[in-house]
């Protein structure tokens, strides 16, 4: 089977108050219609890649520059599958840019990486000041509710904000250390981060109540999932996640994502149609 290249280049813009979208695309990967269920400011985007998974050697490009003013959500139908390889690594690449007061929801469906699967996912993001952002990364390995461990393969991690935050690790199905040890995955299969950023450094007042609120949520669910939030710099919040499934992460980080807006940027409580169909 010939290998897959798709790139997807999105470019958002702020005029006359209205968030639009200039997209152009080569290979599978496409935009949907732009919505704005909330007000014409803020422009919600679902991403799809209509042949469903990665194979070894496929690679996923996509660009994304928000510019000054705008406010951008996207997300996507479904997982992200990266699929089992016998050679050739699939990559997935993301690159965002945040031009001034731009806002950005990359909130894309959790990955799920197949057992004998060769993987990498790549997501950087780079905010000039004043710009925001919320962004997570969820990692499903093997497939739990199938009861389809992870036993072969490995996939490969990179979520970057620019000059602020690295998370980068590779993931072997054979390191049975970094999988089972209370002070690795400890058994569980889904590992995910997400995050809030700034541009410019958040006051002290308000990070301290967005942390306070976003413990009181976590320590809610503190049954189904393991959660810790910190806050590495006055820039960036971060939230930490273990569990079985994805299901009870995916809950707590809209939750968390829900309160972040509401406390932070004075946006009212909005969730994608399409994480309920």
């Amino acid at each position: 089977m010939p290998h897959s290249l798709a790139t997807l280049k999105l470019n958002y813009s702020l005029e006359e108050d209205c968030t639009v979208l200039r997209h152009a695309h080569s290979g599978p990967l496409r935009v949907l219609k732009s919505l704005y269920p909330e007000s014409k400011s803020i422009c919600h985007n679902v991403l799809i890649h209509p042949p469903s998974g990665l194979v070894g050697g496929d690679v996923l490009d996509i660009e994304i520059e928000v510019a000054q003013g705008a406010h951008a959500l996207i997300t996507t139908p479904g997982a992200a599958r990266f699929f089992a390889s016998n050679e050739h690594t699939a990559t997935q690449k993301t690159h965002a840019k945040l031009a001034k007061h731009a806002r950005l929801e990359w909130l894309p469906m959790e990955t799920l990486a197949y057992s004998g699967c060769l993987g990498a996912n790549q997501t950087r993001f780079e905010l000039a000041e004043e710009s925001m952002l919320i962004a997570w990364d969820i990692l499903s390995l093997g497939l739990p509710h199938a009861k389809q461990p992870f036993l072969a393969g490995r996939f490969s991690q990179h979520f970057e904000i620019k000059n602020e935050w690295l998370d980068k690790g590779l993931i072997k199905a054979s390191d049975e250390r970094l999988l089972n040890s209370p002070v690795g995955l400890n058994g569980k299969s889904c590992l995910a981060s997400l995050v809030m950023a700034s541009g410019t450094p958040l006051s002290k007042a308000l990070k301290d109540h967005a942390i306070e609120v976003t413990r009181s949520i976590c320590d809610s669910q503190k049954d189904a999932v393991t959660m810790g939030v910190s806050s590495p710099s006055e820039r960036l919040m971060v939230v930490r996640s273990l569990s079985d499934q994805v299901e009870p992460c995916m809950q707590i980080f809209q939750k968390i994502r829900l309160a972040w807006r509401s406390e932070i940027w004075q946006i009212s409580s909005n969730t994608p149609r399409i994480w309920h169909t």
